[in-house]
């Protein structure tokens, strides 16, 4: 549980919304480019998060998935009509979901999270940037920070201390949804550099995210 909500309640709500946004998807959106994902179309979204709910179930992937695993998972539904996809997706989860909250598996929901707000990116379709799968996870994506500096997180409506406690703190003013993109590989190198900073973030910038940083500048 994370706070007052059961991350399998998390998934499930995300999961819903995401199905909801492609389901009647032509197969020409469906090729559309995700630009956060290189190389990836939403199809390929679609595939990867529903392999990553079966692998997961089966006992097949106990960590976050290598670039070859994750090539493999797209394969694993090439030709496969979406309407499939997402069945398969949707007959998997109601077993799948009590197990993330049973466990704390935070990484599938955010995962998960993560790649609704890529598809929405890709089809102009913004939306969700305040529910509590990125509310609550940009807090935990806070709490796992290990800069070398103080480093005090201020958002819309909270602040976060990580860091050493001795030493002059550095600031950063940014937001949840921001936060979740950023500490996810969502932004480039030079954009994490332009944040809203105290002082020179030079010392942080390489302990920021969990995956990346993205290779060329992410816009949403």
């Amino acid at each position: 549980m994370t706070g007052d909500r059961e991350l399998a309640d998390l998934y499930r709500e995300t999961r819903g919304r995401l199905t909801s946004l492609v389901e009647d998807l032509d197969e020409r959106a469906l090729r559309t480019p995700v630009e956060a994902c290189p190389g990836w179309s939403v199809r390929d979204v679609m595939a990867h998060v529903t392999a990553v709910a079966e692998d997961v179930l089966s006992g097949r992937l106990t960590r976050p998935p290598t670039d070859e695993e994750t090539a493999a998972q797209i394969a694993r539904f090439d030709g496969v009509e979406l309407a499939d996809v997402l069945g398969r997706w949707a007959a998997v989860a109601p077993e799948l979901e009590p197990l993330l909250s049973e466990f704390d598996v935070w990484p599938a929901v955010s995962d998960v999270a993560s790649h609704e707000q890529d598809v929405r990116g890709a089809l102009g379709a913004e939306g969700a940037r305040d529910c509590d799968a990125i509310r609550l996870g940009a807090e935990r994506l806070i709490a796992l920070l290990d800069p070398p500096v103080p480093l005090r997180v201020v958002v819309e409506d909270a602040d976060f201390r990580v860091g050493p406690t001795e030493g002059q703190e550095l600031v950063l003013h940014t937001s949840r949804f921001e936060t979740f993109r950023w500490r996810l590989g969502r932004r480039s190198r030079a954009q994490l550099a332009r944040l809203d900073w105290s002082g020179d973030p030079a010392p942080v910038l390489d302990h920021l995210v969990v995956f990346g940083p993205a290779r060329d500048d992410l816009v949403e």
